[in-house]
């Protein structure tokens, strides 16, 4: 079968009950569903405080066939989900399903115990490291393949009981003793709790396991205590180099320094750079220039934005500080100086997932945004956006907030180089779609920039400008004059062979990822 975008899907597929093909950005309007929550009962006085992981295992009942989940806010200093999976295959449990909000290259452990069969399934934004090229070598080392859901994409499953978490363990920084939990303080500290506030709130089960129990009541938390079961302290959640870097700086990269040029000129140029504006901004090199490019041109006209949505970096944090902006909603903060900017400024406020992008609730924050900057490992004649496997195929990025944000902003600019690493990055076709292109209202690169067609009005609006516009094919071909026509990659027609599903953020399918053929 072919989706909308002419991408080619299985009429089948392994562990998929149903095909949702993807028919257009909001072509999927949901029915009334009551999806209950697991009643929750405890008698007075009772102590949550458990001894141990392997207790905490035991209390709740995990066997063979369950779904556990894990957050991604300790990044790659993440020591719990180590803990916990090495507890299971202890006890001889099997057959386990690992539903992470994402996944770094410091859970390449997983390939051990996805050999052994105590994990046989997958469900996740991000898919990296060796792990990730593992598992697009040997796609059946699982008994289906994995499951890619943006951010706002996991909330919606979860919120309507798509995807089932029968155990979540929580890294938590802070805890007090009756359950209230804030990843503002202690020395794991990371922030915002976004994707712990969408697990906790759902799971029929919640471990919280923290390395600092503290005897006074957390206050202001971000998970209550009425949403968790059992407490484990442990010696330390992560490794805080990890977690969170000191100071994000900006790139010294030229060519990411002229991206976010074009970029924030595009954005004044074309009008969203006014009073009350409100944009989201990544963590990536080209991003953070371009968020000092937009506080520059914002001190030097006078205007103050609205709110700001991440992803919070300490660059951000200060433009807050400094009253260019009214606000930050955080679902991830990104570093130490955006850490310690939502513990003491009260207009940088915490959101879950689900606030920050589930497409199924009454007002997701991206639905309000004016402008997104995004990034891209390649991009296609159609303006499909690739953020999840690189030139070989091999799965080594992310979905992300990627497609809700652009779903929702009223300009939504793509940065990407025209050649990294002497390939050419707009293809006639992207390896796989993680953005539709219909989101997608312009692409800027290093040698122009091209406007999506759908867009007149942009066009119209910029072409009196100096800005350096060209058509999306005149970039491919200008960057095929440089390096030539790049080979197709293969990849194996058989359908046990899908590494993993990209879903739309409203389940219907995006893409498959198949196995890459390689010399």
């Amino acid at each position: 079968m072919k989706n909308v975008l002419g991408r080619e899907i299985p009429d089948r597929i392994k562990g998929f009950n149903e095909i949702k093909l993807y028919k257009g950005e909001f072509a999927y309007i949901p029915s009334q569903m009551n999806i209950p929550r697991k009643i929750r009962f405890n008698i007075p006085q009772a102590n949550k405080i458990l001894s141990s992981i392997d207790e905490a295992i035991e209390k709740t009942g995990l066997k063979d066939g369950m779904t556990i989940s894990f957050h991604h806010h300790l990044r790659n200093g993440d020591f719990i989900m180590k803990m916990v999976v090495e507890r299971i295959a202890s006890k001889g449990i099997k057959d386990i399903t690992i539903a992470s909000s994402s996944l770094s290259p410091c859970q390449d452990f997983l390939i051990e115990y996805i050999k052994n069969g105590t994990i046989t399934a997958l469900e996740t934004s991000g898919l990296r490291g060796e792990l990730g090229k593992f598992l697009s070598a040997h796609p059946t080392a699982l008994k289906k393949p994995v499951i890619i859901r943006s951010h706002g994409g996991r909330a919606r499953a979860i919120e309507t009981g798509e995807l089932h978490i029968d155990v979540a363990f929580m890294g938590v920084p802070t805890c007090d003793y009756r359950g209230n939990c804030t990843g503002r303080i202690g020395k794991s500290a990371f922030g915002s709790m976004g994707y712990v506030m969408i697990d906790t709130a759902y799971a029929d089960n919640v471990v919280v396991i923290t390395d600092n129990l503290v005897k006074e009541s957390v206050f202001p938390y971000s998970v209550p205590q009425s949403c968790v079961d059992y407490i484990v302290v442990v010696d330390a959640i992560g490794d805080p180099k990890g977690i969170a870097s000191g100071v994000i700086r900006v790139t010294k990269n030229p060519t990411q320094l002229i991206l976010a040029k074009y970029a924030v000129e595009l954005m004044e140029k074309s009008g969203y750079l006014k009073n009350g504006f409100s944009m989201q901004m990544g963590g990536g090199g080209a991003s953070l220039a371009a968020c000092q490019y937009v506080r520059e041109k914002m001190e030097d006209k006078e205007i103050k934005g609205s709110f700001g949505v991440g992803g919070i970096t300490g660059i951000f944090a200060d433009m807050l500080k400094n009253g260019l902006f009214e606000a930050a909603y955080d679902a991830q903060t990104f570093d130490i100086p955006a850490i310690h900017s939502l513990a003491v400024n009260p207009r940088h406020m915490e959101m879950s997932a689900s606030m920050y992008a589930n497409p199924w609730n009454s007002s997701p924050i991206v639905n309000y945004l004016d402008v997104v900057f995004l990034s891209a490992t390649e991009v296609d004649l159609d303006f499909n956006v690739n953020a999840i496997t690189d030139s070989n195929g091999i799965c080594m990025g992310a979905s992300g907030g990627h497609s809700d944000a652009a779903a929702g902003a009223k300009l939504t600019i793509i940065m990407c180089p025209l050649i990294r690493g002497r390939l050419p990055m707009i293809r006639d076709h992207v390896q796989t779609v993680v953005t539709p292109g219909d989101s997608i209202d312009a692409i800027v690169t290093d040698r122009g920039i091209a406007i999506n067609p759908k867009r007149k009005d942009l066009l119209e609006r910029l072409q009196h400008t100096q800005l350096p516009l060209k058509t999306i094919q005149e970039l491919q071909e200008m960057a095929y004059g440089f390096v030539g026509k790049p080979d197709k990659i293969e990849v194996s027609q058989d359908d046990q062979d899908i590494v993993a599903v990209v879903e739309y953020r409203d389940g219907s399918i995006l893409d498959v990822i198949r196995k890459p053929i390689l010399d």
